[in-house]
């Protein structure tokens, strides 16, 4: 699932993906259950499309 910006994630890509919005993602990272992001000098985040894999895998339904 390459993106535009390539190995990186902005929120705005990230939320568009998952189509959730803005205020969800910032709940999720709240309570530490959005996937483990990088905050850039300017303040701007971004998430690693491996960290994305990875919280992806740590969802899976246990009872599969």
């Amino acid at each position: 699932m390459p993106t535009a910006t390539g190995k990186f994630l902005t929120v705005a890509e990230f939320c568009a993906e998952f189509q959730i919005s803005r205020s969800t993602f910032y709940d999720w990272r709240a309570k530490g259950r959005a996937p483990r992001c990088r905050k850039l000098p300017n303040g701007d985040l971004r998430i690693d499309r491996a960290d994305v894999e990875r919280w992806l895998d740590s969802l899976e339904d246990a009872n599969r």
